[in-house]
């Protein structure tokens, strides 16, 4: 079956109180409107066709790399309008999904529910039962089939007590869609034509509506202000945190945990306090991840240690590795097993190999660092000579003193040793000291300078 989907998108967001479109406003790292397109390409759709209105440049622009078919409602004059506004490029053949941009968290699990009921019957929408449906449209079914959708403020005391609302989600044959929607009138209070109407003209053609309701409730909810948008954002983390625990990761506190992207774990994963976890991330068994750490593309193999606050991004840990707290992996960084990397040591685009160890206040940038070799505290490679990145490459098992730097490009050889407090700025050959210092000068009897009162 050809499927479209057709997003609506063309909201102002009045009350989200905020310059940048409505659609656009962040949930889980992603705009609003990012969710509902990535949806439709896990729907493999046909053709994703989106509707824009408010700040059409801007929601266009966030999105160019995707293959949207774009389409302006120049005036907001209801739902149906939004949708009467694709007949010129909507096919005539297949189905169609009706979607919102300010809806984001509709999986395309129900959705596909939706695709298998609608194609029985040729119409099919998406409802919900709630505790609370004071304002929203109510479902008005006949011997278990709907018969109509009756807004709150329409409905009579007896139609006040039904529960079952509407979601606004639609899925529609595309020739049903082309015979319907030129037929919407707006003769209503509002002076707009509503997209509801199409379920009243299924029914006087004799047709059943399909219905299926979705898995969990905040996959239909809306956002409209940023009250609504925090309350998704948590629903959502919860509902990532109860998968990944059901995967065998553990949580200090699953309510303070953010996954803007995805992870793949192996078991007895610990999880501390308000960890991000952004992109594509891949963790392996017994790996700790210590408060306040945020991975980003990240690899980090089994038995590995994170201490709090760590940064890792587009980086790749390997077993048995130790690093934090307060340690920063930029991209391009690889560790090998049994590497560890102290507070603030920050690495870049540099190899370490089995058994390096940088515990404190170090900075290691394009460099090679062979097997067993330490690096001490406050040693720097001097990487970048203003213009250009130069390399930097240390041999297995060298020592380097404390307060050094490196002056790259430079080659420390297997086994050498650089004192303390030294600038290299030549090549060290193998089993080698090498350092460099000043004369050191004593003065007696020094007096320090004093304070001017």
């Amino acid at each position: 079956m050809s499927t479209t989907v057709i997003i609506l998108a063309a909201g102002k967001g009045t009350r989200m109180r905020s310059q940048l479109p409505k659609v656009l406003q962040p949930l889980a790292g992603q705009p609003l409107l990012g969710h509902v397109v990535e949806t439709a390409k896990q729907l493999k759709a046909r053709r994703i066709i989106t509707i824009f209105g408010h700040g059409g440049a801007h929601v266009q622009n966030a999105f160019k790399e995707e293959n949207i078919e774009w389409v302006e409602q120049k005036e907001q004059l209801g739902t149906g309008h939004a949708v009467q506004m694709t007949l010129p490029v909507l096919p005539t053949d297949g189905f169609s999904l009706i979607l919102y941009g300010d809806v984001p968290l509709v999986s395309s699990e129900t959705l596909n529910k939706l695709l298998e009921a609608s194609q029985k019957t040729g119409i099919g929408m998406i409802t919900l039962n709630v505790d609370e449906p004071t304002g929203y449209g109510r479902i008005v079914r006949s011997h278990g089939q709907i018969q109509a959708i009756v807004e709150h403020k329409d409905a009579s005391e007896e139609q006040r007590q039904i529960t079952e609302i509407n979601t606004g989600i639609y899925c529609v044959e595309n020739s049903k869609l082309h015979e319907w929607l030129p037929q919407l009138s707006n003769e209503n209070a509002q002076g707009e034509y509503y997209l509801t109407d199409i379920v009243a003209m299924a029914v006087q053609d004799g047709l059943e509506i399909a219905s299926i309701q979705p898995k969990l409730a905040y996959e239909v909810e809306g956002v409209n202000d940023r009250i609504q948008l925090a309350n998704l954002e948590r629903a959502f983390q919860r509902q990532q945190a109860i998968h990944l625990m059901r995967e065998g990761v553990a949580f200090a506190d699953p309510e303070r945990f953010d996954l803007r992207g995805t992870l793949t774990t192996g078991q007895d994963v610990y999880i501390d306090i308000n960890v991000i976890i952004e992109g594509h991330c891949e963790i392996g068994s017994n790996v700790e991840i210590g408060a306040g750490t945020i991975l980003k593309d990240a690899k980090i193999a089994s038995n590995t240690k994170i201490q709090p606050y760590t940064i890792i991004d587009n980086a790749v840990v390997g077993e048995k590795v130790i690093i934090g707290p307060f340690a920063r992996l930029r991209p391009g960084t690889q560790l090998d097993n049994d590497v560890h990397i102290g507070n603030f040591v920050e690495v870049k685009n540099s190899h370490l190999e089995k058994g390096v160890k940088a515990n404190h206040f170090t900075y290691l940038g394009d460099a090679e660092v062979g097997t067993e070799s330490n690096i001490g505290a406050g040693t720097i490679t001097c990487n970048y000579d203003g213009v250009n990145k130069h390399k930097t490459k240390i041999g297995s098992s060298a020592f380097i003193g404390s307060n050094s730097s490196l002056v790259a490009p430079i080659s420390i050889g297997k086994g050498a040793t650089v004192g303390a407090g030294s600038v290299i700025t030549r090549d060290v050959p193998e089993n080698t000291l090498a350092f460099e210092r000043s004369q050191q000068i004593e003065k007696a009897n020094y007096q320090r300078p004093q304070k001017t009162k």
